[in-house]
């Protein structure tokens, strides 16, 4: 894993977010390596107390929940196999192909709920806000209820809809996971630029029955462009569009 320096697009949006006490950083790496790190532990002398962290991998990835216990398949060659310690179902991750932003907040904090029912809403209206801002014109909404397709959601993420995850019109757009400890929430966003669930459907199946129609409705591009982003390269910290848009859009959204 390496640590990137924010690229000059995303600059201004960086600033604004630090004047919110927002410490914004980019890294680079192995899904399994980014997962690795403890962003909670309480190192208090190198992070701000709120950290926004993007994630960049270089290799495509299919990443389990905390709890989930072993898929149907195995992954074709050169998809690693991660296991990150927050729950939920298994979450594709490819180069280019999503915005994946951690975000972290002490106790104490004015975004902290001891309710965690509740305590990913703040982050679902950001990215809602940063939807919106980029051109979403569809009906963007804030998932508030209970989990939906629970038995879905388990075993792949994006099939189920949980607290906080945000929807345009009956597509979820943005996944949420969340995980506390030592006094620290880090919550797991992920937002497609491209979707092609094929690496995530040849290892889950269609088990149980409803999770492959669920992962097809979401073909297509769940932000607004055209989904053919370059992104970011493996060596280079270069970015696309609308990737960079989105980003600084959810940055100047961070309450």
């Amino acid at each position: 894993m390496r640590l990137l320096d924010l690229p000059p697009a995303l600059l201004p949006a960086a600033a604004r977010a630090g004047a919110a006490g927002w410490a914004v950083e980019v890294a680079a790496g192995r899904a399994a390596d980014l997962h690795a790190e403890d962003l909670l532990a309480g190192d208090a002398g190198r992070r701000s107390r709120r950290l926004a962290r993007v994630h960049l991998v270089d290799a495509p990835a299919l990443v389990l929940g905390s709890a989930q216990g072993a898929l149907g398949g195995i992954p074709a060659e050169g998809i690693d196999l991660v296991r990150r310690r927050s729950g939920g179902g298994a979450v594709w991750l490819a180069p280019s192909a999503q915005v994946w932003v951690d975000l972290v907040v002490e106790r104490g904090d004015p975004l902290w709920d001891d309710d965690v029912g509740r305590a990913a809403h703040w982050v679902g209206d950001a990215w809602a806000a940063a939807l919106r801002a980029v051109g979403e014109r569809g009906a963007v909404q804030v998932h508030r209820g209970a989990m939906v397709r629970r038995d879905l959601g388990r075993v792949a993420c994006f099939a189920g809809l949980g607290p906080g995850e945000v929807t345009v019109g009956a597509r979820k757009v943005v996944g949420v996971s969340q995980r506390r400890a030592r006094g620290r929430a880090r919550f797991q966003t992920v937002a497609y630029l491209r979707w092609d669930p094929s690496g995530l459907l040849s290892v889950v199946g269609d088990d149980p029955p409803g999770v492959a129609h669920a992962l097809g409705d979401l073909a297509g591009a769940a932000v607004p462009g055209d989904g053919t982003a370059a992104g970011a390269q493996a060596g280079g910290g270069a970015w696309g569009d609308p990737g960079t848009d989105l980003l600084a859009a959810l940055l100047d959204a961070l309450p």
